[in-house]
Parts: C-alpha cells; structure tokens; sequence
C-alpha cells in the first residue's frame, strides 16, 4: 500500500479516534478531539498532494480517499448536532448528499468507471472542514487547553453572524457540489 493511500487509511482510524475522544469525560476532551479532526482532515490535503506530486494515483485511493472524507465529515457534523451545535436537518441534508454522490460512483463502477472526486466537491470539503473546525474551537475555547482562545469564541451577535454564515454557506455548497456531480454523470442513468 502506497503512501497517500496508508494517508487515507490513517483518516479513517483517526476518525475513530476523534469520535471516542468526544465521548470521553476528560477535561480537554473536545479540544483532543479537535487536534485529532485537524491532522485527520490535513491527511486529506496530503494524501492527494503525494499521490499526485509522485504519481501515484490508483482506483484504491480515487474510490477510498472520498469515502474516508465522507466518514470524517459524516462523523463530525453527527456528533456536533447531537450536541445541539448543528441544527440536525443540516446533518441530515449533508449526509443525503454524501450518500447520494457515493450512489453515483457505485452505479459509474457497475459500469467499470471509477469517478474520482471534483474541485467543486474539493471547495465543498475544505468548507465542511472550516464549519466543524469552527464550532469544535467554539466549545474547545471553554476547556483549559484552549482557554486562550474564550474572548474570540465567546457568544456575541458577531460569533453567531460567522457561524451562521459559514453553516449556511457550506450547506448551499454542498447541495450545489451534489447537484453539479449528479449533473456531469448523469449518462450513468441512461439505463434507469
């Protein structure tokens, strides 16, 4: 297994990681799991970076890397409206779309097509990454580990304005990444 894909296989792993962290009663228990959301979300970045830089692209990672980013943010955005961070009908929009588009690259493999992931989803990520990192320092800044941080994250009407653009901006994102996905493979509903 080549590197970007180990990369791959490591954001899945510190998925679990960041999942158990939330859960757990330690005192900098959402800023741990906040370290761990950053590295595995910088493995998505340098997965693709190395495989690309070193050619070193295969079907394992065009077909697992959006799976293992799919997971993450699936993951994240679950956990995050569990804890009433994230109203759930923005969770649930998100995840329709990621099991749609993964819908999709099973019908485009049936056809012995492998799809690997856009730009337009790329922007999507980097935006699903900034909305968790954003609300996940949001509760890290009442912790000891990043208490630094309390005066910027603190409730206000300018913290409430930034987390409501940036959720509402990365859900219309994501419903027009979808869309357009959907939109340059339809011929794969040719047979339907």
């Amino acid at each position: 297994m080549n590197l970007p894909n180990q990369l791959t296989m490591a954001r899945l792993v510190l998925t679990g990681a960041f999942v158990a962290c939330f859960y757990t009663p330690w005192t900098n228990a959402y800023s741990i799991a906040l370290i761990i959301f950053g590295v595995a979300s910088a493995t998505d970045y340098l997965d693709g970076s190395i495989a690309r830089a070193r050619n070193l692209v295969t079907n394992f990672g065009k077909l697992f890397d959006p799976l293992a980013d799919k997971i993450l943010i699936a993951a994240a955005f679950i956990l995050l409206s569990e804890k009433d961070v994230i109203p759930s009908w923005i969770t649930i929009v998100i995840l329709t779309r990621e099991f749609f588009v993964t819908g999709i690259r099973q019908i485009a493999a049936g056809q012995g097509a492998v799809l690997a992931a856009e730009k337009l989803g790329k922007h999507k990520m980097v935006w699903q990454i900034i909305t968790v990192l954003f609300f996940m320092l949001t509760a890290a800044s009442r912790e000891p580990m990043f208490g630094f941080l309390q005066e910027v994250f603190q409730p206000s009407t300018a913290h409430t304005w930034i987390g409501g653009f940036i959720i509402y901006f990365t859900t219309a994102l994501t419903l027009v990444s979808g869309f357009s996905y959907f939109w340059k493979n339809r011929h794969l509903f040719n047979d339907a």
